[in-house]
């Protein structure tokens, strides 16, 4: 089979452990050059030197997605690195699980910009390249908490469903010029669950995470797949999720 990845230059955010470490590592080696992002400096600079030292390419940056200068600077640095950029994948995001009447502003907030305004940020960073190359590959991680709407998650559902329409509309502007992919995720092993405030809901996400979670790679493998393709192949939406997720 062609390998359509290798030489592609790919930004990931949230690169610094769980699936965007696993996204980043399977990429590269299938010879794509790749530009970590994350807020913890340490973390991605092990995914990067860990690539490195395997044969592959990596390069990382600090980056806050909740700053929109953050983005504007990693994108022009995967530039200024590899010459240009293929594929933007806004992996970044945040759970803070809360039934309504908690009133949670300050979760509900933390989503909205990370999880929306953070992709939108990433989205605009990307755009101006894509136009500039007449091609290109957004690539944002939902999540199957909207496709199955269950109670303390309504707004984490919000706002993956409010990228789910962003989406949509984004590959129907694109004309051919871009690509547009959502992967929705189930139960993934990772730290994700560990950055939810609500103690019992955080025990018990991750005690259904710990019987039914499946490796992050297998979601890097749907990242690859929808990057696989032919250039005139726009893979629009794909779930993964354990066989045993209700």
């Amino acid at each position: 089979m062609e390998n359509r990845i290798a030489g592609k230059v790919i930004v990931v955010t949230g690169a610094g452990s769980g699936i965007g470490k696993a996204t980043a590592e399977l990429l590269a080696g299938l010879g794509a050059k790749v530009v970590l992002g994350a807020r913890r400096t340490e973390n991605i600079r092990m995914v990067a030197d860990t690539i490195n030292h395997s044969g592959g390419q990596a390069a990382f940056l600090a980056t806050d997605i909740i700053q929109k200068e953050d983005l504007n600077a990693l994108v022009g640095f995967a530039i200024k690195q590899f010459g240009r950029l293929d594929v933007m994948i806004n992996n970044a995001g945040i759970a803070q699980l809360q039934r309504m009447e908690e009133v949670d502003i300050s979760g509900w907030e933390q989503m909205i910009d990370v999880n929306i305004k953070g992709t939108l940020y990433g989205i605009a960073a990307a755009m101006p390249e894509f136009l500039k190359n007449g091609s290109g590959h957004f690539i944002n991680i939902l999540s199957t908490a909207g496709i199955a709407i269950v109670p303390a998650m309504g707004v984490y559902a919000g706002t993956k469903n409010a990228v789910r329409t962003i989406n949509e509309a984004l590959r129907q502007e694109s004309e051919g010029r871009w690509r547009v992919t959502g992967i929705s995720p189930g139960f993934v092993a990772s730290e994700f669950v560990s950055n939810i405030k609500n103690e019992a809901i955080r025990s018990a996400s991750q005690a259904t995470a710990d019987k039914i979670a499946i490796p992050a790679k297998a979601i890097a493998e749907a990242v690859a797949y929808a990057i696989g393709q032919p250039d005139i192949v726009d893979v629009g939406d794909i779930v993964v999720r354990p066989t045993v997720q209700g």
